[in-house]
């Protein structure tokens, strides 16, 4: 479908305001982003993203608007997923809280230009070989079992490939040096500092999602304009919802088992859809239903205790 240049004016336009007011004017300086904040901050970015779907609706119609706000709704909801992994990065780095959002922040500057990469990739491919429509179903369908059966793995951001390379060929600084990415040492070299190590995990981390993420919201609607949208306000929101969810993870403990039913429904519906296209509006109730009922589950099944080895 077409879409005028006024349409993706616009989107370039609160983003690019929305960016400049968070790293230039409310996070100028380095601090632990606090809950209150953080949720005031999610509250924001969810609120322009139900703002961008009406106004979908005014151009575009009720059918694409279902689209958009399924597509974020199933992003937002794999983007928690990948907050618990941010978490255990922080944590095996020693990262300080005041930093987290900095690297957060470019992070998902970089994760932004992946996903334009990966949608236009993703869309060109399916519009021109049909066959990879199955392939992307069968990723997703793997993946989900895959999430269940790895759900205790353990990381070890530091067998990372990239990292290797990195640490084997640039020079690195033993010193976090207040939060900067590069510094210049005594004899005016430039160095990467362990700050910018963290970042590097975090884009290559973010890379493995998108493999998961963007075949899923393919299995919406392959429309570059509701794909990128919907998939690009659900990331600049994640990381206000990082430091909101790091304060209440208890409320997402089965959220695995969730995404798992979640990743399964969407890989089957791209597999039968030259079948039996599924609606968008049932589409949208499962998935839902799946992140409600994983909530719930969350809440109000008590988590065992741990056995104390004696």
């Amino acid at each position: 479908m077409h879409h005028s240049w006024v349409e993706w004016a616009v989107f370039f336009g609160v983003i690019v305001v929305m960016l400049i007011l968070d790293l230039g004017v409310f996070q100028k300086k380095s601090h632990k982003l606090e809950m209150k904040e953080a949720l005031i901050w999610s509250g924001v970015w969810i609120t322009l993203s139900v703002l961008f779907g009406f106004y979908i609706n005014i151009m575009e119609g009720s059918h694409q608007t279902l689209n958009y706000f399924t597509g974020y709704l199933l992003e937002k909801s794999l983007s928690v997923d990948n907050i618990f992994v941010f978490i255990l990065i922080f944590s095996y780095f020693k990262v300080s809280d005041k930093y987290q959002h900095k690297i957060l922040f470019w992070g998902i500057i970089g994760a932004l230009i992946m996903r334009a990469i990966f949608i236009v990739a993703g869309i060109t491919l399916m519009k021109t070989f049909h066959i990879t429509i199955y392939i992307f179903g069968a990723l997703l369908i793997y993946t989900a079992i895959k999430m269940i059966v790895d759900k205790d793995k353990e990381i070890h951001p530091d067998k990372n490939p990239v990292i290797k390379f990195f640490r084997k060929h640039f020079r690195v600084s033993g010193h976090r040096d207040d939060g900067k990415f590069f510094v210049r040492n005594n004899l005016g070299k430039i160095l990467a500092t362990p700050m910018f190590i963290v970042l590097l995990v975090i884009e290559t981390t973010d890379v493995l999602f998108a493999v998961d993420s963007i075949p899923a919201i393919l299995a919406i609607t392959n429309d570059t304009f509701i794909v990128f949208t919907s998939n690009i306000f659900a990331i600049l929101g994640l990381r206000a919802l990082y430091f909101a969810v790091n304060g209440i993870m208890q409320l997402f403990r089965y959220l695995n088992y969730g995404l798992s039913v979640l990743l399964c429904f969407i890989g089957v519906k791209m597999i039968i859809s030259d079948f039996y296209e599924i609606p968008i509006h049932i589409a949208l109730l499962v998935i839902a239903g799946i992140l409600l009922v994983s909530i719930l589950a969350s809440v109000l099944i008590k988590e065992k205790p741990k056995e104390l080895n004696e």
